[in-house]
């Protein structure tokens, strides 16, 4: 078997940013081929080379004080297969001022060939450097509004843990970074070495979907009252199937009026958001209680369980099922929950 080339990886450490999205991919390329071999007494085949660096080449802060010192500096990097960008602080706009020296760093090397990965908010640097413009991307959902109105070129993917277009990759949020390492692990080197890595680090495959994560108001903020009265209405009546007529004569408005209105005031159009609610509701009992899922699906407005269900995947990018192993209590999953003594 021909030997696999060891790729170069460089993770860069930035002030202020938590230090989970830089560590991780560190801890995960370093083990690809060597910590399942090491565990089973064989020879370690390294796949990667990892290299940790700063701007400066000096010591970052956690923003719970955690210190971490790099190997080297930006500049001292001539070369590198792999670029992974941590994320950074909320206050993006004092951040890209803050690291700007590492745009242009990003650009020179996607040129020359490497991979670049921005993890949860670290996308804003990507695509502050132009890289992602016409491109898809993801960030993590709580500012993804943010990043879509400042960079509008950008085919933002929130629903996504992971993006990749043009050798340009991004991941969702914070523990993403996990997600975007051990993708990258398997296109380089295959699904059998991701594999193993992930085994011997105890970590699940690569997740694709972060929809079933986010926590998003179903409707955006507005001072229609007529429309607001219809929200009302349907979040009370959320299993009953309600005609548009019948919610624009609750709202006093003609048919095409009230659609009109509905969608500038609420960002989706009738059916849409009642979807969306029951989805929302659906995610709540999921969290809570044990029903099976046919009494779920039926208090939510859906007869159908099978519908309910290839619903429920489409907008969460988990089955019920699935949806309910992440949230739900131990009790509730089935299983002991402890107490306290």
């Amino acid at each position: 078997m021909k030997e696999r080339a060891v790729l170069d990886v460089t993770v860069v450490l930035l002030d202020g940013g938590l230090s989970s999205t830089a560590i991780m991919p560190v801890e995960i390329f370093h083990s690809a081929g060597t910590l399942w071999n090491d565990l089973h007494d064989q020879a370690p085949q390294p796949a990667f080379r990892v290299r940790t660096v700063s701007l400066s080449g000096g010591a970052v802060r956690s923003p719970y004080g955690l210190s971490i010192t790099p190997e080297t500096s930006l500049e001292a990097i001539e070369r590198t297969d792999i670029i992974i960008v941590p994320t950074s602080g909320l206050e993006i706009d004092l951040k890209l001022v803050e690291n700007s020296a590492l745009l242009p760093w990003l650009k020179r090397h996607y040129e020359q060939g490497a991979y670049v990965a921005g993890v949860c908010m670290g996308a804003a640097y990507l695509a502050e450097a132009g890289l992602l413009d016409g491109r898809i991307a993801t960030t993590h959902w709580a500012v993804a509004d943010r990043l879509c109105a400042r960079y509008p070129q950008v085919r933002w993917r929130q629903d996504l843990f992971v993006t990749e277009d043009s050798r340009l990759l991004c991941s969702g949020g914070v523990y993403a970074s996990m997600d975007v390492s051990l993708y990258l692990v398997e296109k380089l080197c295959g699904h059998e070495v991701a594999l193993k890595c992930a085994k011997a680090l105890l970590l699940p495959m690569p997740r694709i979907h972060q929809s079933g994560y986010a926590v998003l108001p179903v409707s955006q903020p507005h001072d229609d009252q007529r429309i607001r009265s219809v929200e009302a209405f349907l979040q009370s009546n959320l299993a009953r199937d309600v005609s548009t007529q019948a919610l624009a004569d609750h709202a006093g408005l003609g048919a095409r009026t009230f659609v009109r209105h509905f969608k500038a005031a609420t960002g989706r159009l009738p059916a849409a958001y009642l979807q969306a609610l029951r989805i929302e509701a659906a995610k709540n009992m999921l969290e809570r209680d044990a029903k099976p899922i046919q009494s779920i699906s039926s208090e939510v407005g859906y007869d159908d369980v099978a519908f309910f269900r290839s619903l429920f995947k489409r907008i969460t990018g988990m089955t019920p099922t699935d949806y309910r192993a992440h949230f739900a209590p131990l009790g509730v999953r089935g299983q002991p929950a402890f107490e306290a003594p």
